[in-house]
């Protein structure tokens, strides 16, 4: 077996993980690997952009209490205040590297910004409607050209190696993970003295989603069966305005539509989101995407629509480019007629508990973007915050890996070469469709917008029973991509019924009908799922 040295290996290449492997690159000899091209991530797909105070007129203070408003209680406020802080400096990092955001017409020393909702005021950087795209375009130019970073593109992470694992004398310690090799079919190690997990989320999950199709939970899945902490699962985000058509396939529909104007109706023409918030249409996504479940279910409609028809063709064309441009491709031009609208999974606001420098309990292992739970988001993230954390926590976490003395390096332990054991060839391709399809329906029809504890219930015992089938094809067959995912998405699956069973409460984006109430009287409680490791590395191994 090829085994890769290297004094970091940063697992995924969007912002999170190209921030992270350009700082660590000043001083370190980095491999990013990614599982397919290192420009397909999360990040590529955001539309909105990056909230961060710019204007004058805009405070700390304000950006901090929305970011807490709409958490729900559950922030933690000092994350969230170093978070915001740190914000300018970052974005302006990005800027000296080339990234472009919006500058107002006529006023090139005033940025564009964006409202979004739950936000008091215009915070939001943008690069028209495709921010992530231009963000990653610069970021992967760097990247590429960098030095001491090696790109591996086609490299899926299987499971992190530690020293407990490999029954090594004193405290665990991640030493690095196995990799399979998507071009060849190879199993192979990376053994590094830092491993930093950016593998973004888990959209895939469900049924319904706005994610690409990379977004199967791997970081997660990894850390949990490492047996590190799992806090906040039962926050899923759903976005409220993915497109309607059968032929399009998981686009959204930015928050920012909405915040230039666009106003939610139903499908008599009539604006609803009065009744469910003064805020209108530009309430956070939780009551958004609540309100709209209930719109559809109330009336049997199968979407909702977005009407931002006062705006001009003109207008739109400029500000939303992509969006204009893919919404004709569907015969809907968006100055003369609603788009039809329907929730999607979006984002999942906990994760791997994290510090805002990246610190897990496993030594030598560090998690940053939203595969990590720093306590910014509580329990429902304030839009275009996401990009922010990514950006202000892998910086972090690279200053906190570079400043770590000689002595908290990694063991140069010998990594044991992968063994299939009695493995074969899978012939039955057809099985681990059913069992993604099978493990997605469930998640959406039982644990989405709105749950109850029956429904969570039926999901246990589907998810689990699937889980026992695929931990066998694992064992039996010769990985794949297709299968590590599987496993993968199974088992955040389970982590999010089990933190959802856990909340007896109505809070931010988990929403129960037998425990309907939010009790503000005293401090929020987080979910915290931690199991011994095993059911991991070990099954192929041992």
């Amino acid at each position: 077996m090829q085994v890769l040295d290297c004094d970091i290996l940063v697992v995924g290449s969007g912002l999170a993980g190209l921030v992270a492997a350009l700082r660590l690159g000043r001083k370190s000899r980095v491999i990013l690997a990614t599982k397919r091209a290192p420009d397909e991530s999360n990040t590529a797909y955001a539309q909105g952009g990056i909230a961060c105070v710019m204007d004058p007129e805009d405070s700390l203070e304000e950006h901090v209490r929305d970011t807490l408003g709409a958490g729900v209680g559950l922030c933690r406020e000092t994350v969230v205040r170093a978070i915001l802080a740190e914000g300018a400096a970052r974005v302006r990092e990005l800027e000296q590297l080339g990234v472009r955001f919006e500058r107002r017409t006529g006023r090139a020393e005033e940025y564009d910004l964006g409202q979004e909702g739950g936000h008091s005021r215009r915070r939001v950087l943008h690069a028209g409607d495709m921010t992530g795209r231009e963000i990653i375009r610069v970021l992967v130019d760097q990247a590429e050209r960098h030095p001491n970073i090696e790109i591996r593109p086609d490299l899926m992470a299987i499971d992190l190696v530690t020293t407990g694992w490999l029954k090594q004398p004193g405290p665990n310690r991640c030493l690095g993970a196995y990799l399979l090799d998507r071009s060849n079919g190879e199993v192979l190690a990376v053994r590094a003295d830092h491993t930093v997990l950016a593998t973004g989320g888990a959209g895939k999950v469900y049924l319904y989603t706005s994610n690409p199709d990379i977004a199967t939970g791997d970081g997660l899945a990894m850390a949990w069966r490492a047996g590190l902490p799992i806090l906040n699962l039962e926050f899923v985000q759903f976005h409220p305005t993915c497109l309607y058509h059968p032929e399009a396939k998981s686009f959204l529909i930015s928050e920012a539509v909405r915040g230039e104007g666009g106003v939610l109706v139903n499908a008599a023409g009539e604006s609803f989101m009065e009744k469910y918030d003064a805020r209108g249409s530009l309430a956070p996504r939780d009551i958004v995407a609540r309100a709209i479940d209930n719109e559809m279910k109330t009336r049997g409609d199968r979407c909702v629509y977005l009407d931002i028809t006062h705006r001009s063709t003109r207008f739109l064309r400029h500000r939303f480019p992509n969006i204009f441009t893919t919404c004709l491709k569907f015969d809907i031009h968006m100055a003369r007629m609603p788009i039809p609208v329907v929730p999607a999974a979006h984002y999942f606001c906990g994760g791997v508990e994290a510090g805002v420098d990246g610190h897990t309990r496993l030594p030598g292992l560090y998690a940053c973007g939203e595969v990590a739970c720093t306590g910014l988001h509580g329990a429902n993230r304030l839009a275009s915050n996401s990009l922010l954390e990514a950006l202000v926590t892998s910086h972090v976490t690279a200053e906190a890996i570079l400043d770590q003395p000689a002595s908290g390096r990694a063991p140069r332990c010998e990594i044991p070469a992968w063994q299939s054991g009695a493995a074969v060839p899978s012939d039955e391709g057809i099985v681990v469709e059913h069992n993604w399809n099978e493990v997605r329906t469930a998640m959406w029809d039982y644990v989405g917008i709105v749950r109850t504890d029956r429904r969570l219930e039926r999901a246990m015992r589907r998810i689990r029973n699937l889980r026992r089938e695929i931990r066998q094809y694992y064992l039996d067959t010769l990985i794949t991509p297709d299968i590590l995912e599987l496993r993968n998405i199974a088992d955040v699956a389970e982590l999010v019924v089990r933190s959802a069973q856990q909340r007896r409460e109505s809070r931010g984006l988990h929403y129960t009908l037998d425990y309907p109430e939010t009790d503000l009287s005293r401090p929020a409680a987080e979910t915290r799922l931690q199991d011994p490791p095993g059911g991991a590395v070990s099954e192929r191994l041992d």
